[in-house]
């Protein structure tokens, strides 16, 4: 039988797809991810559509959405219905890896008691060799467990380039083998902290000119240049990281048969439509469009081409197996991308946040269900229609068509779509109370931030909880 590829994929956090000199930011500079990009499938119009870190990863090992894996706010406990994404290679004679966040194990308190404790080995569902902490943002001092030790270690310096190159050992040491290997490297830049990349990496930014979205508003203009300057320096020193990894996968000799997936969990709003940084949640291409680049040469081949298919998390699962000749299982609610699907999926990703938290209720927004096509974004609440964008007439998504005359036909033809995916995944929209209530979930933080009103500077309409 022929060697099933290899698989890497590069998870980052908060990385947007708009922050990459592949998709025209003139404030950044990439030429790693770049190349990649030209050599990989760039699904263009992926997307979180749960942007908010711990549904859109457990929807990346499940194949599922956030209300059928129950993970739709942050540090819920994930208790799979069925095998998961690594079980699944595991089972097929693949050495599974996992190194750097995991934020799966959660913390049932609430209140992230267990983001500093070890993962048990039945919570890394399918991943063998382990170096990874639950979740932890402090880059230069940051913990990690080794194995089944429980006694937490450090990664030296900047923990990405520590990362980078027990990863690259991985990969060597795993390549000559019989046996394929699937490895996830989940870095936590450039997620806040956003001052801490090292030093030289910092320097670049120190005193850059940055050049911001139109839609971030004059009054968040200062502050929003000040927090991408250090956003920007975490992805340059991830940049440098990818170069590391891309020159291991071409040394083990293995290139051609070694798919890479390069993408990120979510995005960030970083002050578009008057939404400071470090949020997401929110329904805007700045916090739901994603990096999404796959690279297997051996199908494929080097020569790079957009892709403008829906892509989004539940999608991964599907996706790698049916590349790696796997089956899917039945639990599985994603779809392969590169498969056949129905048609509202091969149209459009489904956007939800079933239940508002931090930033979204301190905001005002209402818990929504939307989707996102290639050419437009359609968002409604329980109680009426919220956004409507044209994304390429309004890329900045700044003129809300929402119950505009000329936009009668296109609203009505979006909600039809809209409501052909609430069927399809079984989703009765119901108040977020009814989910925290029946999954006892009403004593997390999270869901019990204030509810406040935007800053003057926004320029969102918000929706009362």
């Amino acid at each position: 039988m022929t060697r099933r590829p290899n698989v890497l994929v590069v998870l980052t956090d908060q990385w947007r797809a708009q922050a990459t000199g592949y998709a025209g930011d003139e404030n950044v500079s990439t030429p790693v991810l770049d190349t990649l990009a030209a050599e990989s499938v760039n699904f263009t119009e992926a997307v979180s559509g749960t942007p908010v870190c711990c549904p859109a990863r457990a929807s990346m090992l499940t194949g599922q959405y956030p209300l059928q894996h129950g993970v739709y706010i942050n540090d819920v406990e994930l208790e799979p219905t069925g095998s998961t994404l690594a079980e699944e290679f595991a089972t097929a004679g693949y050495r599974t890896g996992y190194i750097g966040k995991w934020h799966l194990y959660g913390s049932p308190d609430g209140n992230y008691g267990r983001r500093k404790l070890p993962v048990p080995r039945e919570k890394r569902f399918g991943f063998e060799y382990w170096k990874a902490a639950e979740c932890t943002h402090n880059y230069n001092s940051s913990l990690y467990f080794h194995g089944d030790d429980p006694q937490p270690k450090t990664w030296p310096g900047y923990d990405a380039h520590a990362q980078t190159e027990d990863a690259c050992g991985f990969i060597a040491q795993n390549s000559a083998g019989e046996d394929p290997y699937f490895l996830m490297l989940s870095y936590g830049p450039p997620h806040f902290p956003l001052h801490t990349a090292p030093q030289e990496y910092r320097q670049r930014y120190t005193d850059a000119e940055i050049t911001l979205r139109a839609n971030v508003p004059d009054e968040a203009a200062q502050e929003s240049a000040q927090a991408l300057r250090g956003y920007y320096a975490h992805i340059a020193a991830l940049d440098d990281c990818l170069a590391q990894l891309l020159a291991a996968v071409e040394n083990s000799g293995t290139a051609e048969d070694t798919i890479i997936i390069f993408a990120s969990d979510h995005g960030d709003m970083m002050g578009s439509h008057g939404i400071r940084h470090d949020v997401k949640v929110c329904p805007w291409d700045e916090a739901v469009r994603v990096p999404m680049l796959v690279r297997y040469p051996r199908r494929f081949g080097r020569e790079g081409r957009t892709d403008t298919s829906p892509f989004d998390m539940p999608d991964l699962m599907p996706t790698l197996l049916g590349l790696c000749g796997l089956p899917v299982p039945g639990h599985v609610t994603g779809t392969d991308v590169f498969g056949t699907r129905p048609a509202h999926r091969a149209h459009s990703s489904f956007l939800s946040l079933p239940v508002p938290i931090l930033w979204a209720r301190s905001y005002g927004f209402d818990a929504y269900r939307g989707i996102r096509t290639a050419t437009h974004t359609y968002i409604r609440t329980r109680t009426s229609p919220w956004l409507l964008y044209d994304n390429v007439a309004d890329p900045y998504q700044q003129q809300n068509l929402c119950g505009q005359p000329e936009a009668t036909g296109l609203q009505r033809d979006l909600d039809a779509e809209l409501n052909h995916w609430l069927a399809d995944l079984d989703d009765d929209f119901a108040p977020p109370e009814t989910y925290l209530h029946a999954d006892g979930l009403e004593h997390y933080f999270e869901v019990n931030t204030p509810v406040g009103t935007p800053p003057a500077d926004s320029s969102i309409t918000p929706v009362g909880q």
